[in-house]
């Protein structure tokens, strides 16, 4: 279980920081996979507006914590 919550936060980390890559200039890498929450959920969410970057960098961070939490867990 442990290893599926850090998998998720990497996941979280590499898709906020590509997005963040992404929204300040093109990203070519897996950008199919990786720019889903910032071409698809962030551009729906009405106060995101404008704020996209803060936003990708909140995913990247909320990643991180997800990974440091998880780690951090007695087995």
């Amino acid at each position: 279980m442990r290893k599926n919550i850090q998998f998720a936060g990497f996941l979280l980390a590499a898709m906020g920081i590509s997005g963040a890559i992404d929204h300040l200039a093109v990203q070519p890498i897996a950008g199919v996979v990786l720019n889903v929450v910032n071409r698809v959920v962030i551009p729906r969410v009405g106060f995101l507006a404008g704020y996209e970057l803060y936003a990708n960098l909140s995913v990247a961070a909320l990643g991180i914590i997800l990974i440091i939490a998880a780690a951090s867990r007695p087995h």
